[in-house]
């Protein structure tokens, strides 16, 4: 990177930069404001009504007559509802039904219904019956029944015969209860991977707002990235930048630095650190409008010039990043793209990455292809192909013993002309 300002310590002003230190850090509009969206609602309307449409589709082909769900990243992509994620990951207090050829029913929380209003696919709202323990303690058997009487009635009404649902999440009492109404239930989570794999044009627009936000964060990292700050306040800048422009929330608080980067999957601590040191980071960030940025850097403290040591390991990272970025076609079988895959040096295989390339959207996703050292073993048979209007994240973790780790990470659009990188925050070499 040219043009580098003095870095300032985290919390303090951002010094003013020329147009061309803008551009040299992808921070044209956001340097002291949120960024702003520039995409039209006729956008997200056009990506909502999409969603709706592959969810339904893969409702019909799995002969159900509708899909519970449960899990609030498949509402996210149903309904384009976001209240309460994360608390609605360990509390189901909030479930939709959705009917392959009748209406979407967003069943909310107990005094929240008026959050939801019709539109983007909802055609009613009512109130949820929960029956999780923490609630209903000694009743939560008999609560459970009501839920089912609930359900199978609504099946009775839209189903048009069909007494199959597919369930994304389904705890015990709530299996056996609408199993003892004659429902049968069926795994959803294929039939959501599956819907949600296949982007629109719509939202790769959405997704690259994302990742614009995404890589003004990592400048904001860049920046503060000077010796005697803690891992957390580099990390902060990230949720700063994310939050402030619209984002939402983060699957992960993976940056770690030095020593702490070997091994992998150490999150953000209090560690001071020191000029020279390896910084890496992984972003898991859901931005705005529901979508992920997955993007991994890393680079020393300080900037000063990477070791010989730093300096070969990053070498191989980003080989292994573009190699296999640019070996990825629309139709490639994933056990033809493990066989012309980079192969990782023996000496470095023992620190690597637990996988070669994940499928991204509202957040990681399917399809998850092993690297070639993994490709037989505990991950049971790998097949499918990559396919047009898939977004993929490229992976790279490398590290020898003794030595800190490099992570780097890319998000590639399969297009029907070969890959399309995403992102754009460049590379250290």
């Amino acid at each position: 990177m040219n043009e580098q300002p003095a870095p300032p310590r985290t919390g303090d002003v951002i010094p003013e930069l020329s147009e061309g230190q803008k551009r040299s850090f992808l921070n044209l509009e956001g340097l002291h404001k949120p960024l702003k969206s520039p995409i039209p609602q006729a956008t997200v309307d056009r990506a909502r009504a999409y969603r709706m449409k592959r969810l339904r589709d893969q409702i019909a082909a799995h002969d159900c007559a509708a899909i519970l769900l449960y899990n609030p990243v498949n509402i996210r992509y149903a309904f384009d509802y976001s209240n309460m994620q994360i608390w609605s990951t360990r509390e189901a207090t909030r479930y939709a039904v959705i009917f392959a050829d009748g209406p979407g029913i967003m069943h909310e929380y107990k005094g929240a219904q008026h959050l939801t209003r019709q539109g983007a696919g909802v055609d009613e709202v009512r109130p949820a019956t929960t029956w999780i323990y923490s609630i209903t303690d000694a009743d939560t058997e008999a609560q459970a029944r009501r839920w089912a009487a609930e359900i199978a009635d609504l099946i009775a009404t839209h189903g048009g015969g069909n007494r199959r649902l597919a369930a994304d999440k389904l705890d015990p009492h709530g299996l056996r209860a609408l199993e003892a109404l004659g429902i049968e239930v069926i795994d959803g989570q294929e039939l959501t991977e599956k819907a949600r794999c296949i982007k629109s044009a719509d939202e790769i627009e959405l997704m690259r707002w994302t990742l614009r936000v995404a890589e003004s964060g990592m400048w904001r990292m860049h920046a503060a990235s000077v010796p005697g700050v803690t891992e957390n306040e580099i990390w902060a800048e990230l949720h700063h930048e994310n939050i402030r422009s619209g984002g939402e929330w983060f699957e992960a608080r993976l940056l770690s630095s030095g020593p702490r980067t070997n091994p992998w999957y150490q999150e953000a601590s209090d560690r001071v650190i020191a000029e020279g040191e390896m910084i890496s980071f992984d972003t898991d960030m859901i931005g705005p409008y529901g979508y992920c940025a997955d993007l991994s850097r890393s680079w020393t403290c300080g900037h000063v010039p990477m070791t010989p040591v730093q300096r070969g390991i990053y070498r191989l990272a980003l080989d292994q990043i573009e190699h296999n970025t640019a070996i990825l076609r629309a139709g490639m079988e994933f056990a033809e793209f493990n066989e012309k895959s980079w192969r990782i040096p023996e000496v470095n295989q023992p620190f690597r990455y637990s996988l070669a390339i994940h499928g991204v959207g509202l957040v990681d996703e399917w399809p998850v292809v092993p690297l070639h050292v993994d490709m037989t073993g505990g991950w049971g048979a790998r097949t499918g192909r990559f396919e047009e209007g898939m977004v993929v994240c490229v992976e790279s973790l490398m590290a020898a013993p003794g030595t800190e780790s490099v992570k780097l990470e890319t998000q590639v659009l399969i297009s029907r002309d070969g890959p399309v990188r995403l992102d754009s925050f460049p590379w250290e070499m």
